[in-house]
């Protein structure tokens, strides 16, 4: 596992000269904060179309939780940011794991979990090297350089994994 992002969620305080595109004295709705911990989950049961059908499910999470629809360039590049690390993980579940049983996504504070389960006993892991003119072979490197921290976690006795990999708000 990495923490690929040198903050933790919040701590990089307002950008120098108004970078974000919001004035420093327009006040902006930032996402993930007001209120304790939210939860959503999919199950996919025999569900055809699940990458689709996983974005949509958490771009509806977004809109609810106020991550959606974006004050500020930074705020919907983490929005899409989320989007993407949910179409890799549940396509990694598709790949390499006869598929996703389920989908979880948490918010809490700054901070967006977001949990693939699935049956596969395989070990996701970036590809070292990581070759970028390859097709293929990028879609832990790409979770791995867009999350706070990511991992896998395993039950004693259960088969399969849940895969899960968090992000943070902009500030």
């Amino acid at each position: 596992m990495s923490t690929t992002r040198p903050y933790s969620p919040g701590d990089r305080g307002p950008e120098p000269g108004g970078a974000s595109g919001v004035p420093p004295s327009a006040p902006a709705a930032v996402p993930g904060e007001g209120g304790g911990r939210q939860a959503r989950r999919l199950r996919f049961e025999d569900a055809s179309g699940v990458v689709p059908l996983a974005r949509d499910f958490t771009r509806e999470a977004l809109y609810a939780w106020g991550w959606l629809p974006s004050a500020t360039a930074d705020q919907r590049a983490a929005a899409e940011d989320v989007l993407l690390v949910v179409s890799e993980l549940v396509t990694n579940a598709c790949l390499h794991a006869e598929g996703p049983d389920e989908l979880s996504i948490t918010c809490e504070k700054k901070v967006i979990r977001l949990e693939v389960s699935d049956r596969g006993t395989g070990q996701p892991a970036p590809r070292t090297p990581h070759r970028a003119g390859r097709p293929g072979g990028h879609g832990m490197f790409i979770v791995q350089r867009l999350c706070l921290d990511w991992g896998v976690v395993r039950t004693p006795g259960v088969a399969g994994k849940r895969v899960w990999a968090e992000l943070g708000a902009p500030a």
